[in-house]
């Protein structure tokens, strides 16, 4: 029997780009890497220090996410959020892996953009890489 609950209301966009948080929106900034993102919270790894947000913390985040256009671009929308700290997990000895929820939403769904292009072979997708 799965008893497992999914609390996600949205697909979520898994990407690597940095993301600048601190206790408050003018406290010294520390760095961690965006693991993932929908329009209601992220996750993201930080190092496993002082600097580290502990569950419950709330915390103000500077980031960007990708906005896809219809023929394939994006440009990078940039955003400060203020959110609660859900969750923090021991990835290992050196690294936590955050979750935390924003106060105030994203205007999209990152997860849900359409690309506006689709590759159609693996020929194809070996060619896009450089």
């Amino acid at each position: 029997m799965d008893t497992t609950s999914e609390r996600r209301f949205e697909e979520r966009l898994h990407y690597h780009w940095p993301i600048w948080f601190a206790q408050d929106a003018n406290g010294d900034l520390c760095q961690g890497q965006m693991s993932d993102i929908s329009s209601r919270g992220a996750a993201f790894t930080c190092y496993a220090n002082h600097y580290c947000p502990y569950p419950g913390e709330h915390i103000a985040a500077r980031f960007s996410v990708p906005r896809y256009g219809q023929d394939g671009s994006f440009d990078m929308v940039d955003f400060v959020r203020t959110g609660h700290v859900c969750r923090v997990d021991h990835v290992n000895s050196i690294l936590r892996r955050i979750a935390v929820q924003f106060a105030e939403p994203l205007p999209f769904h990152p997860g849900e953009q359409e690309t506006g292009f689709e590759i159609d072979s693996v020929e194809e997708a070996e060619s896009l890489m450089v």
